[in-house]
Protein backbone atom coordinates (compact mmCIF):
# COMPACT_ATOMS: atom_id res chain seq x y z
CA UNK A 1 0.00 0.00 0.00
CA UNK A 2 1.86 3.26 -1.22
CA UNK A 3 1.74 6.28 1.11
CA UNK A 4 -0.77 9.09 0.39
CA UNK A 5 1.59 12.77 -1.30
CA UNK A 6 2.59 14.46 1.65
CA UNK A 7 0.23 17.56 0.38
CA UNK A 8 -2.44 15.11 1.07
CA UNK A 9 -1.75 14.67 4.92
CA UNK A 10 -0.03 17.45 7.11
CA UNK A 11 1.36 15.28 10.22
CA UNK A 12 1.29 17.24 13.27
CA UNK A 13 2.38 14.98 15.40
CA UNK A 14 5.73 15.16 13.56
CA UNK A 15 6.39 18.72 13.15
CA UNK A 16 8.80 19.33 15.94
CA UNK A 17 10.67 15.78 17.31
CA UNK A 18 10.35 16.17 21.69
CA UNK A 19 13.17 17.15 22.91
CA UNK A 20 14.65 14.05 23.81
CA UNK A 21 16.17 11.47 21.90
CA UNK A 22 14.14 8.45 20.61
CA UNK A 23 15.18 4.89 21.81
CA UNK A 24 17.59 2.57 19.24
CA UNK A 25 14.59 -0.25 19.51
CA UNK A 26 11.34 0.07 21.02
CA UNK A 27 10.61 -3.66 22.40
CA UNK A 28 6.99 -4.62 24.05
CA UNK A 29 6.23 -6.98 27.62
CA UNK A 30 3.46 -9.00 27.35
CA UNK A 31 1.11 -8.30 30.67
CA UNK A 32 -1.50 -10.36 29.94
CA UNK A 33 -0.91 -13.22 32.08
CA UNK A 34 0.18 -11.58 35.23
CA UNK A 35 -1.02 -7.78 34.93
CA UNK A 36 -4.58 -8.98 33.01
CA UNK A 37 -5.14 -12.16 35.06
CA UNK A 38 -5.41 -9.64 38.04
CA UNK A 39 -8.69 -8.10 36.55
CA UNK A 40 -11.54 -8.66 38.88
CA UNK A 41 -13.61 -9.87 35.96
CA UNK A 42 -11.55 -12.23 33.87
CA UNK A 43 -11.69 -16.28 34.48
CA UNK A 44 -8.44 -17.96 34.45
CA UNK A 45 -7.65 -19.43 31.28
CA UNK A 46 -6.52 -23.26 30.64
CA UNK A 47 -2.87 -23.47 30.31
CA UNK A 48 -3.25 -24.99 26.76
CA UNK A 49 -5.34 -21.48 26.33
CA UNK A 50 -2.84 -19.68 27.44
CA UNK A 51 0.37 -21.51 25.38
CA UNK A 52 -1.92 -20.39 22.27
CA UNK A 53 -2.11 -16.88 23.77
CA UNK A 54 1.85 -16.82 23.84
CA UNK A 55 2.11 -17.97 20.22
CA UNK A 56 0.00 -15.44 19.31
CA UNK A 57 1.71 -12.52 21.47
CA UNK A 58 4.88 -13.45 19.89
CA UNK A 59 2.95 -13.32 15.84
CA UNK A 60 1.94 -10.18 16.53
CA UNK A 61 5.14 -8.49 18.04
CA UNK A 62 5.85 -8.87 21.77
CA UNK A 63 9.34 -9.96 22.75
CA UNK A 64 8.71 -10.69 26.18
CA UNK A 65 6.49 -11.80 28.24
CA UNK A 66 5.59 -12.12 32.09
CA UNK A 67 4.40 -15.69 33.09
CA UNK A 68 2.80 -15.30 36.29
CA UNK A 69 4.28 -14.87 39.86
CA UNK A 70 5.78 -18.32 40.93
CA UNK A 71 6.00 -16.60 44.64
CA UNK A 72 2.06 -16.72 44.83
CA UNK A 73 1.55 -20.42 45.79
CA UNK A 74 2.60 -24.07 44.25
CA UNK A 75 0.03 -23.50 41.66
CA UNK A 76 1.25 -20.54 40.30
CA UNK A 77 4.40 -21.66 40.39
CA UNK A 78 3.59 -25.07 38.13
CA UNK A 79 1.63 -22.58 35.84
CA UNK A 80 4.87 -20.53 35.43
CA UNK A 81 7.18 -23.29 34.71
CA UNK A 82 4.75 -25.03 32.14
CA UNK A 83 4.42 -21.66 30.22
CA UNK A 84 8.25 -21.32 30.64
CA UNK A 85 9.06 -25.19 28.68
CA UNK A 86 5.95 -24.74 26.29
CA UNK A 87 8.33 -21.05 25.45
CA UNK A 88 10.81 -23.29 25.14
CA UNK A 89 10.11 -26.62 23.60
CA UNK A 90 8.05 -24.88 20.86
CA UNK A 91 10.73 -22.21 20.28
CA UNK A 92 7.87 -19.29 20.74
CA UNK A 93 10.21 -16.45 20.11
CA UNK A 94 9.65 -14.57 23.69
CA UNK A 95 11.59 -14.43 26.49
CA UNK A 96 10.05 -15.27 29.28
CA UNK A 97 9.91 -13.19 32.62
CA UNK A 98 8.41 -13.54 36.60
CA UNK A 99 7.09 -11.62 38.65
CA UNK A 100 8.60 -11.67 42.42
CA UNK A 101 8.19 -9.48 45.36
CA UNK A 102 11.49 -8.47 47.34
CA UNK A 103 12.21 -11.50 48.79
CA UNK A 104 14.18 -14.37 48.25
CA UNK A 105 11.03 -16.96 48.85
CA UNK A 106 9.43 -15.24 45.66
CA UNK A 107 12.77 -15.29 43.56
CA UNK A 108 13.85 -19.11 44.48
CA UNK A 109 10.94 -20.50 42.75
CA UNK A 110 11.68 -18.27 39.34
CA UNK A 111 15.51 -19.54 39.90
CA UNK A 112 14.42 -23.04 40.28
CA UNK A 113 12.47 -22.57 37.41
CA UNK A 114 15.49 -21.60 34.82
CA UNK A 115 17.47 -24.61 36.73
CA UNK A 116 15.08 -27.30 35.74
CA UNK A 117 14.55 -26.09 32.26
CA UNK A 118 18.23 -24.62 31.47
CA UNK A 119 16.96 -21.42 30.53
CA UNK A 120 17.09 -17.93 31.55
CA UNK A 121 13.82 -16.60 33.08
CA UNK A 122 13.90 -12.90 33.63
CA UNK A 123 13.11 -11.85 36.70
CA UNK A 124 10.90 -8.65 37.70
CA UNK A 125 11.41 -7.53 41.04
CA UNK A 126 8.92 -5.37 42.82
CA UNK A 127 9.17 -2.90 45.61
CA UNK A 128 6.91 0.06 46.14
CA UNK A 129 8.95 3.12 46.49
CA UNK A 130 6.16 6.21 47.19
CA UNK A 131 5.91 8.19 50.61
CA UNK A 132 2.27 7.48 50.23
CA UNK A 133 2.81 3.17 50.48
CA UNK A 134 5.59 3.83 52.96
CA UNK A 135 3.28 5.48 55.40
CA UNK A 136 0.71 2.99 54.60
CA UNK A 137 3.33 -0.01 55.10
CA UNK A 138 5.22 1.41 57.83
CA UNK A 139 8.37 1.13 55.82
CA UNK A 140 11.52 3.41 55.63
CA UNK A 141 13.60 4.54 52.77
CA UNK A 142 16.95 2.40 55.07
CA UNK A 143 15.12 -0.57 54.80
CA UNK A 144 13.54 -0.05 51.20
CA UNK A 145 17.43 0.07 49.86
CA UNK A 146 18.43 -3.11 52.04
CA UNK A 147 15.57 -4.85 50.11
CA UNK A 148 16.44 -3.61 47.10
CA UNK A 149 20.28 -4.35 47.15
CA UNK A 150 19.66 -7.88 49.24
CA UNK A 151 17.23 -9.07 46.64
CA UNK A 152 18.72 -8.04 43.43
CA UNK A 153 22.05 -9.55 44.63
CA UNK A 154 20.48 -12.04 45.36
CA UNK A 155 19.24 -13.56 42.37
CA UNK A 156 22.11 -11.76 40.00
CA UNK A 157 24.22 -14.03 42.09
CA UNK A 158 22.40 -16.98 40.84
CA UNK A 159 22.81 -16.25 37.18
CA UNK A 160 19.31 -14.63 36.74
CA UNK A 161 18.52 -11.20 34.88
CA UNK A 162 16.74 -8.61 37.19
CA UNK A 163 14.41 -5.78 36.47
CA UNK A 164 13.99 -3.65 38.85
CA UNK A 165 10.17 -2.17 39.12
CA UNK A 166 10.10 0.40 41.20
CA UNK A 167 6.04 0.36 42.36
CA UNK A 168 4.29 3.97 42.23
CA UNK A 169 7.27 5.68 41.07
CA UNK A 170 4.98 7.93 39.56
CA UNK A 171 4.09 9.27 42.85
CA UNK A 172 7.57 9.19 44.30
CA UNK A 173 10.13 11.78 44.90
CA UNK A 174 12.83 12.37 42.67
CA UNK A 175 15.56 11.85 45.31
CA UNK A 176 14.06 8.20 46.68
CA UNK A 177 13.85 7.17 43.05
CA UNK A 178 17.76 7.95 42.44
CA UNK A 179 18.51 6.37 45.52
CA UNK A 180 16.39 3.05 45.14
CA UNK A 181 17.24 2.66 40.95
CA UNK A 182 20.66 3.35 42.24
CA UNK A 183 20.56 0.50 44.39
CA UNK A 184 19.27 -2.13 42.04
CA UNK A 185 22.03 -1.51 39.32
CA UNK A 186 24.86 -1.33 41.85
CA UNK A 187 23.94 -4.65 42.94
CA UNK A 188 23.13 -5.86 39.43
CA UNK A 189 19.34 -5.34 37.76
CA UNK A 190 20.19 -4.61 33.78
CA UNK A 191 16.74 -3.01 33.53
CA UNK A 192 14.58 -0.58 35.36
CA UNK A 193 10.88 -0.31 34.81
CA UNK A 194 8.91 2.87 35.97
CA UNK A 195 5.95 1.95 36.84
CA UNK A 196 2.35 4.09 37.01
CA UNK A 197 0.68 1.42 39.56
CA UNK A 198 -2.16 3.30 40.33
CA UNK A 199 -2.80 5.44 37.03
CA UNK A 200 -1.45 8.47 38.73
CA UNK A 201 0.48 10.21 35.47
CA UNK A 202 -0.30 12.51 32.95
CA UNK A 203 1.70 11.99 29.64
CA UNK A 204 3.74 15.33 30.36
CA UNK A 205 4.67 13.68 34.01
CA UNK A 206 5.58 10.66 32.27
CA UNK A 207 7.60 12.33 30.32
CA UNK A 208 9.49 14.59 32.66
CA UNK A 209 9.77 11.15 35.09
CA UNK A 210 11.54 8.83 32.32
CA UNK A 211 13.80 11.73 31.36
CA UNK A 212 14.63 12.18 35.10
CA UNK A 213 15.45 8.43 35.11
CA UNK A 214 17.11 7.95 31.58
CA UNK A 215 19.34 11.35 32.93
CA UNK A 216 20.58 9.58 36.30
CA UNK A 217 21.13 6.80 34.84
CA UNK A 218 23.76 7.94 32.23
CA UNK A 219 25.19 10.29 34.42
CA UNK A 220 26.45 6.86 36.25
CA UNK A 221 27.75 5.57 32.98
CA UNK A 222 25.11 2.70 33.61
CA UNK A 223 23.81 0.97 30.34
CA UNK A 224 20.61 -0.01 31.47
CA UNK A 225 17.33 0.18 30.18
CA UNK A 226 14.57 1.26 30.79
CA UNK A 227 10.61 -0.33 31.13
CA UNK A 228 7.27 1.76 31.13
CA UNK A 229 4.33 0.44 33.12
CA UNK A 230 1.13 1.79 33.64
CA UNK A 231 -2.57 1.70 34.17
CA UNK A 232 -5.55 3.57 32.72
CA UNK A 233 -7.10 5.03 35.58
CA UNK A 234 -7.17 8.57 34.15
CA UNK A 235 -7.84 6.99 30.57
CA UNK A 236 -3.93 8.36 29.62
CA UNK A 237 -2.30 4.43 29.70
CA UNK A 238 -1.69 4.75 25.98
CA UNK A 239 -0.10 8.33 25.78
CA UNK A 240 2.07 7.91 28.77
CA UNK A 241 3.20 5.13 26.91
CA UNK A 242 4.15 7.04 23.60
CA UNK A 243 5.41 9.70 26.05
CA UNK A 244 7.46 7.46 27.94
CA UNK A 245 9.19 6.59 24.45
CA UNK A 246 10.28 9.98 23.76
CA UNK A 247 11.41 10.12 26.89
CA UNK A 248 13.67 7.44 26.64
CA UNK A 249 11.71 4.27 27.55
CA UNK A 250 12.75 1.32 25.08
CA UNK A 251 10.10 -1.19 26.71
CA UNK A 252 7.16 -1.09 27.24
CA UNK A 253 4.40 -3.24 29.02
CA UNK A 254 0.75 -3.77 27.82
CA UNK A 255 -1.89 -6.14 27.82
CA UNK A 256 -4.35 -7.55 25.21
CA UNK A 257 -7.48 -5.51 25.30
CA UNK A 258 -5.98 -3.66 28.00
CA UNK A 259 -7.30 -5.28 30.72
CA UNK A 260 -5.72 -5.60 33.75
CA UNK A 261 -5.96 -4.33 37.65
CA UNK A 262 -8.95 -2.25 38.15
CA UNK A 263 -9.36 -0.52 34.65
CA UNK A 264 -6.39 -1.91 33.08
CA UNK A 265 -2.95 -1.42 31.52
CA UNK A 266 -2.23 0.04 28.02
CA UNK A 267 -3.50 -1.82 25.32
CA UNK A 268 -1.42 -4.45 22.98
CA UNK A 269 -3.06 -3.76 20.01
CA UNK A 270 -3.50 0.03 20.09
CA UNK A 271 0.89 0.58 21.53
CA UNK A 272 1.58 -1.88 18.51
CA UNK A 273 -0.56 0.34 15.54
CA UNK A 274 0.59 3.62 16.92
CA UNK A 275 4.76 1.85 17.03
CA UNK A 276 3.87 0.91 13.27
CA UNK A 277 2.64 4.42 12.66
CA UNK A 278 5.30 6.56 14.26
CA UNK A 279 7.64 4.43 12.64
CA UNK A 280 9.35 2.77 16.01
CA UNK A 281 8.54 -0.52 15.18
CA UNK A 282 7.12 -3.28 12.07
CA UNK A 283 4.89 -5.32 13.86
CA UNK A 284 2.90 -7.94 11.64
CA UNK A 285 -0.44 -7.22 11.87
CA UNK A 286 -2.32 -10.31 10.12
CA UNK A 287 -3.10 -11.92 13.44
CA UNK A 288 -3.59 -8.72 15.67
CA UNK A 289 -7.88 -9.72 15.44
CA UNK A 290 -6.98 -13.14 15.98
CA UNK A 291 -4.65 -12.10 18.99
CA UNK A 292 -7.52 -9.86 20.31
CA UNK A 293 -10.09 -12.50 19.82
CA UNK A 294 -8.50 -15.40 21.67
CA UNK A 295 -7.55 -13.24 24.10
CA UNK A 296 -11.38 -12.15 24.68
CA UNK A 297 -12.28 -15.77 24.50
CA UNK A 298 -10.05 -17.09 26.99
CA UNK A 299 -10.39 -14.39 29.69
CA UNK A 300 -14.67 -14.07 29.67
CA UNK A 301 -14.08 -10.32 28.65
CA UNK A 302 -16.06 -9.38 25.56
CA UNK A 303 -14.33 -6.49 22.90
CA UNK A 304 -16.55 -3.18 22.80
CA UNK A 305 -17.70 -2.30 19.61
CA UNK A 306 -15.82 0.68 19.58
CA UNK A 307 -12.24 -0.27 21.15
CA UNK A 308 -9.59 1.17 18.84
CA UNK A 309 -8.10 -0.81 16.07
CA UNK A 310 -9.91 -4.56 17.31
CA UNK A 311 -13.43 -3.21 17.80
CA UNK A 312 -16.59 -4.24 15.78
CA UNK A 313 -17.12 -0.49 14.70
CA UNK A 314 -13.32 0.50 14.41
CA UNK A 315 -13.59 0.50 10.54
CA UNK A 316 -17.76 1.06 10.52
CA UNK A 317 -19.74 3.59 9.60
CA UNK A 318 -23.82 4.91 9.06
CA UNK A 319 -22.77 8.18 8.84
CA UNK A 320 -23.75 10.06 5.34
CA UNK A 321 -21.27 12.57 4.88
CA UNK A 322 -18.55 9.92 6.29
CA UNK A 323 -20.03 7.25 3.31
CA UNK A 324 -19.23 9.82 1.08
CA UNK A 325 -16.01 10.77 1.22
CA UNK A 326 -15.50 7.13 1.17
CA UNK A 327 -17.17 6.45 -1.73
CA UNK A 328 -15.39 9.24 -3.49
CA UNK A 329 -11.86 8.30 -2.68
CA UNK A 330 -13.17 4.92 -3.71
CA UNK A 331 -13.91 6.16 -7.07
CA UNK A 332 -10.25 7.71 -6.96
CA UNK A 333 -8.78 3.92 -7.68
CA UNK A 334 -6.45 4.83 -4.78
CA UNK A 335 -7.35 2.02 -1.89
CA UNK A 336 -4.83 4.29 0.44
CA UNK A 337 -7.01 6.99 0.49
CA UNK A 338 -10.40 4.73 1.20
CA UNK A 339 -8.44 3.69 4.16
CA UNK A 340 -7.49 7.09 5.38
CA UNK A 341 -10.18 9.69 4.36
CA UNK A 342 -11.81 8.84 7.69
CA UNK A 343 -9.42 6.87 9.66
CA UNK A 344 -6.17 7.34 10.89
CA UNK A 345 -5.32 3.64 11.06
CA UNK A 346 -5.64 1.53 7.57
CA UNK A 347 -7.76 -0.97 8.23
CA UNK A 348 -5.76 -3.24 5.50
CA UNK A 349 -2.90 -3.34 7.99
CA UNK A 350 -5.68 -5.85 9.93
CA UNK A 351 -6.80 -7.59 7.27
CA UNK A 352 -10.35 -5.49 7.08
CA UNK A 353 -11.74 -2.96 4.85
CA UNK A 354 -13.82 0.33 5.50
CA UNK A 355 -17.29 -0.60 6.20
CA UNK A 356 -20.40 1.70 4.89
CA UNK A 357 -24.03 0.90 6.88
CA UNK A 358 -27.28 2.10 6.62
CA UNK A 359 -28.78 3.68 9.48
CA UNK A 360 -30.83 6.71 10.97
CA UNK A 361 -27.96 8.83 10.38
CA UNK A 362 -27.43 7.70 6.42
CA UNK A 363 -28.08 9.15 3.38
CA UNK A 364 -28.10 7.82 -0.25
CA UNK A 365 -24.09 7.63 -0.56
CA UNK A 366 -24.74 4.74 1.74
CA UNK A 367 -27.27 3.19 0.31
CA UNK A 368 -25.67 3.23 -3.09
CA UNK A 369 -22.76 1.43 -1.71
CA UNK A 370 -24.75 -1.10 0.15
CA UNK A 371 -26.35 -1.62 -3.49
CA UNK A 372 -23.01 -2.40 -5.18
CA UNK A 373 -21.13 -4.40 -2.79
CA UNK A 374 -24.25 -6.48 -2.84
CA UNK A 375 -24.36 -7.21 -6.41
CA UNK A 376 -27.64 -4.82 -6.93
CA UNK A 377 -28.29 -2.07 -9.59
CA UNK A 378 -28.32 1.32 -8.13
CA UNK A 379 -32.17 2.17 -8.69
CA UNK A 380 -33.54 5.38 -7.74
CA UNK A 381 -36.86 3.50 -6.10
CA UNK A 382 -34.64 1.31 -4.28
CA UNK A 383 -32.61 4.04 -3.07
CA UNK A 384 -35.58 6.01 -1.94
CA UNK A 385 -37.33 3.46 -0.55
CA UNK A 386 -34.42 2.26 1.76
CA UNK A 387 -33.59 5.40 3.04
CA UNK A 388 -37.33 6.32 4.44
CA UNK A 389 -36.83 2.87 5.79
CA UNK A 390 -33.77 3.80 7.82
CA UNK A 391 -35.02 6.87 8.29
CA UNK A 392 -37.61 5.63 10.83
CA UNK A 393 -35.46 2.90 11.98
CA UNK A 394 -33.69 3.84 15.29
CA UNK A 395 -30.42 1.77 14.88
CA UNK A 396 -28.48 0.61 11.69
CA UNK A 397 -30.54 -1.74 9.18
CA UNK A 398 -29.20 -5.40 9.01
CA UNK A 399 -28.66 -6.96 6.32
CA UNK A 400 -31.37 -9.31 5.83
CA UNK A 401 -33.56 -6.13 6.44
CA UNK A 402 -31.77 -4.52 3.46
CA UNK A 403 -31.96 -7.14 1.15
CA UNK A 404 -36.21 -7.09 1.80
CA UNK A 405 -36.01 -3.65 1.22
CA UNK A 406 -34.80 -3.46 -2.25
CA UNK A 407 -37.36 -6.52 -3.02
CA UNK A 408 -39.92 -3.85 -2.08
CA UNK A 409 -40.97 -6.06 1.32
CA UNK A 410 -42.16 -3.14 3.90
CA UNK A 411 -38.92 -5.13 6.17
CA UNK A 412 -36.80 -2.91 8.72
CA UNK A 413 -39.48 0.15 8.79
CA UNK A 414 -40.45 -0.47 11.99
Amino acid sequence: MSKPPDHLVFDWNSVEPPPASLPAAVTFDDETLRDGLQSPSTRHPSLEERVRFLELAAAVGAASADVGLPGAGARAAADAEALCRAIFDAGIPLAPNCAARTTEDDILPILEIAQRTGRPVEVALFLASSPIRCHVEGWSLDELLRRTERCVAFAVQRGAPVTFVAEDATRSHPDDLRRVYGAAVAAGATRVCIADTAGHATPGGTFRLVAFVRQMLAESASRVGIDWHGHDDRGLAVANALAAVWAGADRLHATALGIGERVGNPPMEQLLVNARLLGWARPDFSRLMEYAEHASRITGIPIPPGKPVVGRDAFRTSTGVHASAIIKAARKGDEHLVDLVYSAVPAAWLGRQQEIEVGPMSGASNIRSWLLANGYADEPAAVERILAAAKRADRTLSDEELHALVAGSPAGTA
